[in-house]
């Protein structure tokens, strides 16, 4: 059995706001903008491109606590040609980090939301450097 994730629910104090900092400035639309009147409730759903689980902003949803941060870390295949597309849309987003567990950039929505952008390493690449090395080591052993 898989399982997968759809939604990620997240609130926010001005909805108009965050719809309008993701399709207008970061790029994405939105898929859903819907009113449950009777529930006071309004939510956007956004999904970022080529992503099967979508964001959920949400305003009147108590229980899930509106202007509290939430991180979010999305992957991305190539993290300086995301920061570079965000930044030229007028994103505020961080230079590029690069780690042994991969290369980040991060930007925050006007709710302070915290989004990571993530570039996996290579790490098929990484066994095979390490498999070669140790193949190596063992050659050099057997020759001495």
């Amino acid at each position: 059995m898989d399982y997968k994730i759809e939604l990620i629910p997240i609130s926010v104090t001005d909805i108009d706001r965050t719809k309008a900092f993701f399709e207008d400035v970061v790029g994405w639309p939105a898929d859903q903008d819907q009113v449950v009147e009777e529930a006071d409730l309004r939510f956007v759903q956004i999904t970022p491109p080529g992503s099967a689980c979508s964001f959920c902003f949400v305003k009147g949803m108590e229980m899930l606590g509106a202007g509290v941060k939430q991180y979010l870390q999305l992957v991305v295949a190539d993290a300086d040609a995301a920061h570079a597309e965000l930044k030229g849309r007028g994103v505020e987003v961080s230079e590029v980090e690069s780690l042994p567990w991969g290369r980040f950039t991060h930007f925050e929505d006007p709710d302070g939301n915290h989004f990571a952008l993530q570039e996996l390493p290579d790490y098929a690449a990484a066994l095979a450097a390490r498999e070669a090395a140790a193949t190596s080591s063992a050659g050099d052993a057997t020759q001495a």
